[in-house]
């Protein structure tokens, strides 16, 4: 668990063909971001473009 935000992360193993891995690779370089980070970042893209992410309860201004 990150101390920082609190957030719950799990690990797998992913298999990915070299020329897949290659496009991510270098598109991750152009966007600044680790190969790790792009992944997620378009998995997270795909699920709101998707709608399969839940919506986030909206908090009560005190």
């Amino acid at each position: 668990m990150s101390k920082e935000t609190g957030n719950k992360t799990k690990s797998f193993v992913l298999r990915i063909d070299t020329e897949t891995m290659n496009v991510i690779e270098k598109w991750a370089g152009d966007e600044f971001r680790s190969v790790n980070g792009q992944i997620l970042y378009l998995l997270d893209q795909a699920l709101k473009k998707n709608g399969r992410l839940p919506k986030k309860k909206e908090q009560k201004p005190e």
